[in-house]
């Protein structure tokens, strides 16, 4: 499974990007986020507030219950605002 990370999720993590092998019971996005949190303190902390989590698999905005297989990219993301408000 290829993991992107970006902002402070990248930072707190330690990389943009990495290959991984989730174990068979990695089923959901969910399930995925709870065994990246035991991979290391950095990822425990980026995943700490998952209310500031956004997911895409495959470039597609997903759920936390979105169902994964080991081919899927799956980018790590904290919301994202819209432009410059009111200027223009």
């Amino acid at each position: 499974m290829q993991l992107l990370y970006f902002a402070w999720l990248r930072l707190k993590i330690g990389v943009g990007e990495e290959q991984l092998e989730p174990p068979p019971e990695v089923a959901t996005v969910t399930d995925l986020l709870d065994w990246l949190s035991e991979q290391g303190d950095g990822y425990a902390e980026a995943l700490l507030d998952r209310s500031v989590v956004r997911v895409a698999v495959n470039q597609e905005y997903v759920g936390f219950d979105h169902p994964l297989s080991p081919e899927d990219e799956v980018a790590l993301f904290p919301p994202i605002t819209g432009g410059r408000g009111g200027q223009g």
